[in-house]
């Protein structure tokens, strides 16, 4: 299936993340006739509930909910979302891929290391994707083959077999430059004709370079003045449900009970925060976000949200 080129890509690092932060200003940029997309940087097979499987199918019932045009997710495992230059060069590709004009990133602070992590590796991988000179494909092709030839070597020493020349100066030379970065998972296919799987780009697939106009991050997990809000109180109910279709995560059960809130105060807590958003722009509810550039007002008299 081609990947189809979105309006709007929002990057997160778990399967629920993007439904919590953002799912309602995705949804009505849908209702409005644009092509959404989300990517999950990880497939959650570290989570105290469900397993990898059970999160891959709510995430596509979530996503259908939220009327997205596409989602897919990566293989950075989870729990270890790390800015190095192969992952950096996995987003890039999408990014080239799917040709979003804007990008919703998490916000660079944060609780949860793969959280932030998110953000900055997100922000350099929208970089790297404009550079016209930078062949994507093959430079992670040439990464992957490195660690292959590593692990190698390194397992041939452990086994205590005799290592060629090249392999052994190989293993020296990676050694001493102090990368302790494991071979790369390989990337499987989702269901065939799916709108949501894992990601599964490869030959055949080279995109040109392309770099987002515009690059906003969503705030919800950390308490700091937004950019602006985007009132998303039509699509709050749904927006709600896509991250109750997450049945392993927030149904009330006794595994991680210490950790989750039960449902009715999972409610209440994000109607809570919604609310507030939507006070400091007038509107019921709403979702936060941030912009590093200076904002550009064409009409003062337009300007909405009023002062007193």
């Amino acid at each position: 299936m081609a990947t189809p080129e979105l309006d709007i890509l929002a990057i997160a690092a778990h399967r629920d993340d993007v439904e919590q932060t953002c799912g309602g200003t995705l949804l009505k940029m849908a209702e409005q006739g644009k092509r959404t997309g989300i990517l999950d940087l990880t497939r959650g097979e570290m989570g105290t509930r469900g397993s990898a499987e059970d999160r891959a199918a709510e995430a596509a019932a979530a996503a259908r909910i939220l009327q997205v045009s596409w989602r897919e997710a990566l293989d950075i495992p989870d729990g270890r979302v790390e800015n190095t230059w192969e992952n950096r060069l996995k987003v890039a590709r999408v990014i080239r891929q799917t040709r979003p004009r804007v990008v919703i990133l998490p916000y660079w602070k944060g609780r949860h290391p793969d959280h932030y992590t998110a953000s900055k590796l997100g922000y350099e991988a929208c970089f790297l994707a404009g550079l016209a000179k930078l062949d994507v494909d093959r430079a992670l092709s040439t990464q992957q083959s490195a660690f292959s030839q590593i692990a190698s070597a390194v397992a041939s020493v452990v086994a205590g077999e005799r290592q060629e020349p090249s392999a052994a100066k190989a293993a020296s030379t990676r050694t001493h430059r102090g990368t302790t970065e494991e071979p790369a998972l390989s990337l499987s296919k989702g269901a065939p004709g799916a709108a949501y799987g894992e990601f599964s780009g490869g030959a055949g697939e080279t995109a040109a370079p392309h770099r987002p106009f515009k690059i906003i991050y969503a705030t919800l997990y950390y308490d700091i003045r937004p950019s602006f809000v985007v009132d998303i109180t039509d699509q709050f109910e749904a927006r709600f449900e896509s991250l109750m279709a997450y049945k392993t995560q927030f149904s009330d059960q006794e595994a991680g009970k210490d950790i989750f809130p039960a449902r009715d105060e999972i409610r209440a807590r994000i109607e809570s925060m919604a609310r507030f958003y939507g006070m400091l722009a007038g509107v019921t509810y709403g979702e936060p976000f941030l912009q590093k550039e200076v904002g550009l007002v064409e009409d003062v008299t337009a300007i909405p949200v009023k002062s007193i």
